[in-house]
This record gives structure tokens, C-alpha cells and sequence, in this order.
């Protein structure tokens, strides 16, 4: 009968643990990271009555005759599922989503003490710290990298108070952008200009600063509207700065024959490249000149010859060059039966300029080969002034390049061996069988604009049309050791296409005085090249590196890389049929700062942003995981110290190794649940009150018994 009190006493004991826990799971109900504890129940040792016995032949086995002795509580399960996230206006609350802890530490890092609550603040000292003043735990920036390394031992996160960064002189530039590879573009400039001075090994172009650079291949120019030339080996033009002009050394004798052929230019197509033309000629000298010039401009429309005759009988022939489907110049032959006047005679006025970017240059002779604008410039110049004076003239007649893009032909008054000139371009055509050769109607247009008469002295001028190279720019402020901003500004220019292998363009780097970006030869402007393979990806380019001084007291000599991209791949410079633009361009240099506000990313990495408009990480919040949470052991304050069952912490950052992110401005609420926690207090007392009625019903029993004896 005793032991039955015994056993209501035990079971009152257990309940009343069991209520203990659960009312501090209520307390802690708005306790931020709280997470909240169960007791657990075990029977305690049974008095055995009879021991249980086996089977044996018709008599069955026989179960144990236990009766037991009450309850008690055997041990706290802490329960660590995940507490509600709770958005805050604090930007330094922390909330774990996910497994993990936060380490925190009272004396300096000596010994850790772990937390899932995020209630941190910094302290008048910069320490980052919780609410009872412990610091937490994990990783600064290192000054030398500017990294916060996390392999490292983790100390205090202090961040000190009025913190400022100093001055970081660039180092590298990254542009990301497409140079327009197709044959109608948007950007554009005029072509360099070249004085008439320039020679035509080396083309004296220069760009916008004086610095010389390539005058550019004609071949890959634009006219004013942005549209390619896209001239081809033998693509070209005629031009002539006189009218072609035969006179014939005697009158036209009577009676008498005209016969005659003109060798027609050999790139038209025309059989034999000639034409004979013969007339019978009339009673008189008079009506026989009549006759012949009739004959010969009968056919001007094949020969591009036209004939006159005057009062005295004698013939003279003109060729203008303005036709471009006739001959340009007057080559004549004589037959044995002529009467006209004429002898064996040949007059060239006009030449081809022929487009051929693989051919050594031709200067000199009937047929002129150029590639680049430069060449053609001193072509014309030589061929203008031969027309005065054969082997070499000195009249002051020039051609130069404008800063407009345009060949300017000027008919100088400083000599006085000047002429009247007829300035005539036309297109060039080559049907020749076997190699047809169609005109470049763009170029001829712009060329054509050239067509002039400008009286001898009169320094009058004709103009060609622009001349274009796609081009594209981009700039970006760099900074010095001192944090001066200085502006980098890289230009590019097309300059060549190899149909093999790709297209290339001019690079110019330039910075503003005083600056340079030079180290051997001073000056704050240097040429290179890019070149691109022929799918658009980017095959080299020059120069990568730059040394750059301000000459404003910074540092001298700063080395900045040029990151354009990796060779044969599409991360940097490209070069497709799209719009030139610039879809990137970043520098890591900044100047002096000072720490205006700090936020905290999922990687739990205390970011500062600075006045000079920089943010980097200043500090990273440490975490630790442990093999068996419910091993660690509470202190009080929302800390849990680890125990000899809870396995040693596994030190990190957030989001790794099966650590939780972190998320800022948020708290994470105690995972209590109050309808859970009032079920079990409903639970406890119906328990509680069972259990006090077997101590009363035990006492009516022995009640009872005693009750026997009277």
C-alpha cells in the first residue's frame, strides 16, 4: 500500500519539473533566439512479484509479475527547430536562418560563448557587441590586401570609431565594349588630317593632339553618311589635273583620206583596244578638215576624243577624262594614206589610282597603287604638279588632307609655273576578261566632288567629300596615389581588314596635361593596336600597360593594366556587326574617405560604404556549428557554452558547410509556441491532479485498514 503513495509522490514530482520547464518556455515567449526545452519522462525500477517461466509440456509460460514505483524525470530536451524571422529597423540585428551559432566572447577571445541571438550594437570603442557586452567573433580586413581573409584565426570585430580609408592609386582598367565590324556605322570621325608636306614612306597623319598615327587604310573608310567604301584590290579612279590636247603639226591637205586609229585605254572592253577611223575627204582642204573631225567625234562616245579644227585647216584633239565608260587619253596612230595633219603622237593626262593594299607602292607612271590615304594624298600632289613641269615641277599647287576628312586641291600663286586646271575624276572599271573589276561607286562619289576648273593663280580650292574611319571611344577618371582624378580616355579608329584573318584598329591612350603616361619618352599620349580574329573575338591588342604619372606631387610611375579581355574569347573587346558602345568600363582606384554607414550581407560580411562613394567588406561575423546542439549547455543572457557532449564548434562563415545565412535588419523570435505550451500546461495539470488522487485514494485505503482493528 506504501508504495502506491511512493508512486504519487514521484508523479507529483515529475509534473511539477515538468511544469517548471514549461512555464519558462512561456517566460521566454518573446525572447529573441530563444529555443524552448521538453521534459522527458522514464518509469522508474519495478518491484518484481514473480519471475516470468518458460513453457513446459502442457503447462504454458508464465509472464513476470512486476508492480512499479513511480515516475521521474530523466533528462531536457532543448529543441533548436527554427524561430520566426522578424524584420527590424536596426541595421546591426542579426537573424541565423538555418543551423549555427554566433560566437561571442568577455574576455578578448580567451573563451567563446555562443548565441543565436543578433541583437548587436557597436560600443563607444568600435567593438561589435551583444547585450551583455560580449564581443562577437570573426574576421577583419586585412590593410595590405583589403580582403577579409576567413582561413585566419578569428578575434574581436572591431570597427573603429570616425574610421577612414586613404587614397588607393588605380591599378588596373577593365573595358568591356563592341567595335562595329559591319559595313554601315553610327560613329564615326574624320580621317586625320595630312599637310602637303607630307612625304609617303611614313604619312606625316596626325590625330587631334599633333601625335603622329597611321593615316588610315581608305580601303576600310566611310563615307558621310557612315557606309563603307569597302574597297577591293583594283577598285580605283581616274584623275586628271589637265584636258588631254593633241594639235596637229600641219593643216589638212586636199584632196586626201583620213586614217587613223586611237589605242584605246587596255582596261576597257573593247576588242582589240582600238579604234581606226577612216573618211575620203571632200574637193577642198576645208570641207576634207570638216569631214575627218565629223569621222572622229562620230565616235568620241568609245574614244572619249573630240575634234575641232580651225580657220587654217588644223585639227586639234580633247580629251576632258569626263566619261567613264570611254577612253581618258589620246594615244594616236597615223596610217601610211593620211591626210589629216596628224603624225604618231601620245598624250596622258590621266591616270588610274588603284586600290591595292598588297602591292609596294607606285608613285610614279601610268598605273598608281595606294592603300592608305596618305599615299593617295602624294600621289595626286606629284601627279598635279608633273602636269606643269615633267620630272618634277615647282609650281605651288598642293593637295592635303583637311580636318574634315577631305582632299583639298589648292591651285597656289606662289610661282609662276602654275596652269589652269581641269580638275576631272572619274569611276574606274575593269572588264577585262578574266579579271572584272566593277566601279566602287562610293569612292568615285566622293572623289568626284574634286571636279573643278581653277584658273591658273587664282589659289582657288576644290574639295572632295569626307573621308571617314568608324571609330569609338570610352573614359573613365583614374585616381593617383594622392586620390586626384585624372581622365583616361581611350580612342579606337579602324584601320585595316585582312579577309584572313580579321579586322585591326588604332588604339590611342591619351590623359590630360600635366599627367604622362610615359616612362621613356614623356608624353601623355600613346598610339597602339587592337586586333580582332575573324569571328569578332579578340585576338591582341597594345599597349596593355600604361605608366602613368601625374606630375602633381602623387607617386610617379604608377603602373595601370589595360584589361581588354583574354585572347580568342568574347569576356572584353569584341568586334561584331553591331553598334559600337561601351557595355562596361570599371577602374579599382578611389580617393579618401570616410565611413558614413555599414550594412551586413548573407555572408554575414559587415560592409562599409565611405563618403568617396566605395563599399568593402570591413569585417566578417564568424559562425559555429556543432555536432550535437542539444549538447551545449545555457548560461543565462541568450549564451550556451560548449560541453564535453556537444563536440567541439566547426568554425566558419555563414552559408558554408551546412551553416545558415545570415540576414540583416532581422531577429530571430523564440521558437515557443504558445498553443503548444498552454496544451501542455492543460497536459501537466490533469497529470498533476491524477497523481494527487492516487496519494488520496492510498490514504482512504490504509484508512480502511486501520479501521480493521476496532
Amino acid at each position: 500500500m506504501l508504495k502506491s503513495l511512493f508512486s504519487g509522490v514521484s508523479g507529483l514530482q515529475s509534473h511539477q519539473i515538468a511544469m517548471d520547464v514549461e512555464s519558462n518556455n512561456i517566460a521566454n515567449v518573446n525572447t529573441v533566439g530563444f529555443k524552448y526545452s521538453r521534459a522527458n519522462f522514464s518509469d522508474l525500477l519495478a518491484q518484481t512479484q514473480a519471475i516470468a517461466t518458460a513453457p513446459q509440456g502442457q503447462l504454458g509460460g508464465k509472464n513476470p509479475v512486476q508492480v512499479g514505483l513511480g515516475s521521474t524525470v530523466s533528462s531536457m530536451t532543448r529543441i533548436f527547430s527554427q524561430g520566426s524571422i522578424q524584420n527590424s529597423d536596426k541595421n546591426t540585428d542579426v537573424a541565423i536562418q538555418g543551423d549555427g551559432f554566433f560566437i561571442i566572447s568577455p574576455d578578448g577571445g580567451n573563451t567563446y560563448k555562443y548565441t543565436r541571438a543578433g541583437d548587436f550594437k557597436f560600443d563607444a570603442g568600435g567593438n561589435f557587441v551583444d547585450n551583455n557586452g560580449y564581443i562577437a567573433q570573426g574576421w577583419l580586413r586585412d590593410p595590405d590586401t583589403g580582403k577579409v581573409d576567413s582561413t585566419a584565426p578569428i578575434t574581436n570585430i572591431n570597427i573603429a570609431p570616425g574610421l577612414t580609408t586613404p587614397a588607393s592609386p588605380t591599378a588596373e582598367v577593365v573595358l568591356k565594349a563592341n567595335l562595329n565590324s559591319g559595313p554601315l556605322v553610327a560613329s564615326y570621325s574624320a580621317a586625320y588630317p595630312i599637310s602637303s608636306t607630307a612625304g609617303t614612306t611614313e604619312p606625316a597623319a596626325t590625330n587631334a593632339t599633333g601625335y603622329a598615327v597611321d593615316s588610315g587604310d581608305i580601303g576600310v573608310m566611310f563615307n558621310e553618311v557612315g557606309e563603307a567604301f569597302s574597297l577591293q584590290k583594283g577598285q580605283g579612279m581616274w584623275a586628271s589635273f589637265k584636258t588631254a590636247t593633241l594639235t596637229a603639226p600641219g593643216a589638212v591637205t586636199s584632196p586626201g583620206n583620213l586614217d587613223i586609229t586611237f589605242n584605246v585605254d587596255p582596261e576597257l572592253n573593247i576588242t582589240g583596244n582600238a579604234v581606226n577611223i577612216t573618211a575620203t575627204g571632200g574637193a577642198t582642204a576645208a570641207e576634207s578638215a570638216n569631214i575627218f573631225v565629223s569621222a572622229i567625234n562620230a565616235k568620241t562616245a568609245i574614244t572619249g576624243v573630240s575634234a575641232a579644227v580651225d580657220a587654217g585647216g588644223v585639227i586639234t584633239l580633247t580629251n576632258t577624262n569626263a566619261s567613264d565608260t570611254a577612253s581618258h587619253n589620246i594615244d594616236i596612230t597615223v596610217g601610211g594614206a593620211d591626210t589629216s595633219g596628224f603624225v604618231t603622237d601620245a598624250v596622258t593626262t590621266a591616270h588610274r589610282y588603284l586600290y591595292d593594299p598588297s602591292a609596294s607602292l607606285n608613285i610614279l607612271g601610268g598605273t598608281k597603287t595606294f592603300t592608305q590615304m596618305a599615299d593617295l594624298r602624294s600621289y595626286l600632289q606629284v601627279e598635279a604638279r608633273e602636269q606643269a613641269t615633267p620630272g618634277g615641277g615647282t609650281n605651288g599647287i598642293t593637295v592635303e588632307v583637311n580636318d574634315a576628312g577631305k582632299f583639298v586641291v589648292q591651285n597656289s600663286t606662289n610661282t609662276g609655273d602654275d596652269y589652269d586646271m581641269n580638275l576631272r575624276i572619274t569611276g574606274y572599271t575593269n572588264q577585262t576578261t578574266g579579271s572584272i573589276v566593277p566601279e566602287n561607286t562610293r569612292f568615285t562619289r566622293n572623289m568626284e566632288a574634286l571636279n573643278a576648273a581653277i584658273p591658273a593663280g587664282s589659289a582657288g580650292k576644290a574639295l572632295s567629300q569626307s573621308f571617314n574611319a568608324a571609330t569609338h571611344s570610352s573614359s573613365i577618371d583614374i585616381f593617383d596615389s594622392l586620390g586626384s582624378k585624372h581622365t583616361l580616355r581611350m580612342e579606337f579608329r579602324k584601320t585595316a581588314v585582312d579577309l584572313t584573318t580579321g579586322s585591326t584598329w588604332s588604339m590611342v591612350v591619351n590623359v590630360p596635361n600635366p599627367a604622362v603616361i610615359s616612362t621613356l619618352d614623356p608624353v601623355n599620349e600613346l598610339s597602339g593596336s587592337i586586333r580582332f580574329n575573324n569571328d569578332g573575338s579578340l585576338a591582341t591588342y597594345d599597349p596593355q600597360t600604361i605608366s602613368f604619372s601625374g606630375n602633381n606631387g602623387s607617386s610617379p610611375n604608377q603602373q595601370v593594366s589595360l584589361s581588354l579581355g583574354t585572347a580568342n574569347a568574347f569576356d572584353g573587346m569584341t568586334s561584331f556587326d553591331s553598334r559600337s558602345a561601351t557595355s562596361g568600363i570599371s577602374q579599382d582606384g578611389f580617393t579618401g574617405g570616410d565611413l558614413v554607414g555599414i550594412r551586413i550581407d548573407q555572408s554575414g560580411t559587415l560592409v562599409g560604404s565611405f563618403s568617396n562613394g566605395r563599399s568593402f567588406g570591413l569585417a566578417q561575423i564568424a559562425m559555429a556549428k556543432f555536432t550535437n546542439n542539444e549538447g551545449l549547455s545555457t548560461e543565462g543572457g541568450n549564451v550556451y557554452i560548449q560541453t564535453s557532449n556537444s563536440g567541439d564548434p566547426i568554425i566558419g562563415t555563414a552559408a558554408t558547410a551546412g551553416r545558415g545565412f545570415i540576414q540583416s535588419s532581422a531577429l530571430e523570435a523564440s521558437n515557443v509556441d504558445l498553443s503548444r505550451a498552454l496544451t501542455q500546461l492543460i497536459i501537466i495539470q490533469r497529470g498533476f491532479q491524477a497523481n494527487g488522487k492516487t496519494i488520496t485514494t492510498s490514504d482512504q485505503l490504509l484508512q480502511t485498514l486501520i479501521g480493521l482493528k476496532q
